[in-house]
């Protein structure tokens, strides 16, 4: 497994991140951590979580991945990158979520108890939060790192402008910087590629990208006309991803995109993932899986990186991806 530095900072980090939002809901505890050894076997030593996790479950079941994840880490902490995430509702309470400095201090010390760990390599927003200054979150993330249980920090589900921001505060005040960001990006959500990606490009900041497979729907298995399944049916999450994806023009998109995988002799997976991993931008896709067998199609999509014609094809069919949301 190759590993490569997370932006500019001196951390390595493996090619590929395994994702662990399913488990303790679509997967259960055994399930998840056969997934986990799974991924350990095939080289992944970074691991993304969150403390919302599970995806789909709601405040009851929120926390309970970082519980499965810290039982699964008890002996071997330090052979694995770990990133979690804070921002979600943990409570009804009303300061039991969000970016403020009240709640990422709660929050990193739930997330360090569940972890069973006494630091977290990566900490991350989990979204960004209009009712609290940059600057107040910044200061609360710089104190984290200074006390040494926090390594790094980063950002999801921030856009360019909002990136931007954050990383132009850090500088004037001299505190800690951005140093990752996790954003959706597939061959059927490409908007990122216009401005998000160059800016993390020329400010040096790792791209973790969630959803290369745009939630299965790349590996092939969903078709038009047939019920939602998998993902799309995860408890209070299956109306995001159906918004996402499920309409007829994606549906249409996967079946033009077949026969190149089929010419080029991959599975789905493998080119959809080959092709995210492609874009010099992007440090570590973030992978997914409700059984241990299907990350070896995803393990696969490092052997296999994409032919310079194929890319051309695959960018040019899923162009209007790029532009705006073409499923809508």
């Amino acid at each position: 497994m190759e590993h490569v530095a997370l932006g500019r900072t001196g951390l390595q980090v493996s090619r590929l991140c395994l994702g662990t939002m399913t488990f303790g809901f679509q997967c259960d505890e055994p399930t998840s951590v056969a997934i986990l050894d799974r991924a350990a076997e095939g080289g992944i030593t970074f691991i993304d979580t969150a403390d919302v996790y599970p995806l789909g479950g709601g405040l009851e079941t929120a926390g309970r991945t970082e519980e499965i994840l810290g039982r699964w880490l008890a002996g071997r902490r330090h052979d694995f990158i770990v990133a979690t995430k804070c921002f979600g509702a943990m409570s009804r309470r009303r300061w039991d979520r969000g970016n403020s400095r009240k709640h990422i201090l709660d929050a990193v010390e739930g997330s360090l108890r569940r972890l069973g760990t006494d630091y977290i390599d990566l900490y991350q927003l989990h979204g960004p939060d209009p009712e609290t200054p940059i600057d107040e979150t910044l200061g609360a993330l710089d104190d984290l790192v200074r006390s040494g249980k926090v390594r790094y920090v980063g950002c999801s589900n921030f856009l360019a402008y909002q990136l931007a921001r954050a990383l132009g505060r850090s500088d004037a005040r001299g505190l800690v910087r951005m140093d990752s960001a996790q954003p959706r990006y597939n061959l059927l959500f490409r908007q990122i590629e216009r401005e998000l990606l160059p800016l993390c490009q020329e400010e040096g900041v790792g791209v973790i990208p969630y959803n290369p497979l745009a939630g299965g729907m790349l590996s092939g298995k969903h078709r038009g006309g047939e019920p939602p399944a998998g993902r799309f049916t995860l408890g209070n999450a299956a109306d995001i991803y159906q918004g996402r994806y499920w309409h007829d023009a994606v549906f249409e998109t996967v079946a033009r995109l077949e026969p190149l995988a089929g010419e080029a002799g991959l599975s789905m997976v493998a080119m959809s993932l080959a092709w995210v991993l492609g874009h010099p931008a992007v440090t570590s896709p973030i992978i997914g899986a409700s059984r241990p067998d299907q990350l070896d199609q995803s393990l696969a999509a490092l052997d296999h990186p994409l032919d310079p014609e194929l890319k051309r094809r695959l960018d040019e069919l899923t162009l209007p991806y790029r532009m705006g949301d073409a499923a809508r």
